[in-house]
């Protein structure tokens, strides 16, 4: 009996221990353990980086043809997890693109980049302490992510129209800070989709 008691024992123990183990991997790998940042970090960073911030705007738009659009997210390998291009009416979604392959020069292609013009604007975008960046107005500059989740500056061009103020400040998704910034929290497939923490 006391043998039974204790094989159960170890088995019940072992089982525990696979079972948290995969709950902390799947934490991991969804970004259970990454930082969430509060409006009050972002307001910030983008004080302290506005000048790098709005750099990053300019060349996006300078550089991005009017009747193209592009939405890209760098990190620190030779990967670009977000590479989305847009020609007129047809967008193009594209995922963990590397950068020397033919995928990544099909798309440069289209907007009349190079290889050197990615390396530019992921340098502009590591002065700003940023990682991504959607063209447009307003441009839509990416700060930072927590798991799939992530946070954006909506740097406007001109003052946003009053008619568009109460869907830009829904106290979720967006925060007006004023009538030309806009912080955004994207939540991704999973987790919440409002900011966490509003202070």
């Amino acid at each position: 009996m006391k043998v039974f008691l204790k094989i159960f024992l170890i088995i019940c123990g072992i089982g525990f221990a696979v079972f948290v183990g995969i709950i902390v991997m799947i934490m991991a790998a969804f970004g259970g353990f990454d930082k969430d940042y509060s409006v009050t970090e972002l307001k910030e960073n983008f004080e302290e980086k506005r000048t790098e911030i709005y750099e990053v705007k300019n060349y996006v738009n300078k550089i991005t043809p009017p009747d193209k659009s592009v939405q890209i997210e760098f990190d620190d390998s030779n990967i670009l997890p977000i590479f989305h291009v847009g020609v007129r009416d047809n967008f193009e979604s594209n995922w963990d693109v590397k950068i020397n392959s033919e995928k990544a020069d099909t798309l440069l292609q289209k907007l009349g980049w190079t290889t050197e013009t990615l390396k530019t604007l992921k340098g502009k975008l590591d002065k700003a302490n940023c990682i991504g960046v959607s063209n447009g107005e307003p441009c839509s500059i990416n700060f930072q992510r927590s798991g799939m989740g992530r946070y954006s500056f909506n740097v406007f061009d001109k003052p946003i129209p009053d008619s568009l103020k109460a869907r830009y400040n829904d106290g979720c998704t967006y925060i007006m800070v004023n009538d030309r910034l806009v912080l955004e929290y994207g939540g991704g497939a999973i987790g919440g989709q409002c900011f966490y923490n509003l202070d």
